[in-house]
């Protein structure tokens, strides 16, 4: 199952595929600007959600932790009321101070073994959590890094085009006031009638 984050850069990555490539390019598209920041507002309001989360399941880990602590304490506690009931006669006493301190050892292994099993799963939870959520924000930063570097280069070649348009005016300009100052010298040199 996708996570909302990943069905949005899907659906980026769809709508990059559909965009039309610009007149005389096979790598240049043209991008509908307002669809896009659509989609990136998306992803912004999307991000946090995602990321309360992966800080739930975290949240989830000390909740884990703090039953196995609750069971490891129970287990004691009646280990401890087995050793209370089995020392009322000094005969049985010796055996209840050995199955006691049997049973206590036992309780103590399972409790070590239970939190041990809980710290490895909560550090396994929040690990897969920081990963996803690394490999979801080096998704994005790789999106707007290819969106910024087409975008520099447009604006690159739209003011290439213009410098060029600037220097045919300046260049048909001259030519005018060359021409316009031919024209005032003729008018000066044909007689009046």
């Amino acid at each position: 199952m996708s996570s909302k984050i990943e069905q949005i850069i899907d659906d980026l990555d769809a709508f990059i595929d559909g965009c039309k490539y610009q007149p005389f390019s096979n790598t240049k598209i043209v991008v509908n600007k307002e669809e896009l920041d659509e989609m990136i507002v998306e992803m912004r309001m999307r991000i946090p959600e995602e990321i309360k989360k992966y800080q739930k399941i975290i949240a989830q880990q000390e909740a884990i932790l703090e039953d196995a602590r609750t069971q490891a304490q129970n287990m004691i506690n009646d280990a401890q009321a087995q050793i209370d009931v089995l020392v009322s006669d000094h005969e049985v006493m010796q055996r209840a101070y050995q199955r006691a301190n049997e049973v206590v050892d036992e309780a103590r292994g399972q409790a070590d073994s239970i939190v041990e099993s809980a710290v490895q799963d909560a550090n396994s939870i929040r690990q897969g959590a920081l990963q996803y959520a690394d490999g979801l924000l080096a998704d994005i930063q790789n999106i707007i890094a290819g969106t910024a570097g087409e975008s520099r280069q447009r604006l690159d070649q739209m003011f290439d085009s213009l410098e060029s348009v600037y220097r045919q005016c300046s260049e048909n300009r001259s030519q005018l006031n060359v021409d316009n100052t031919a024209y005032e010298s003729y008018e000066n040199e044909t007689p009046e009638q």
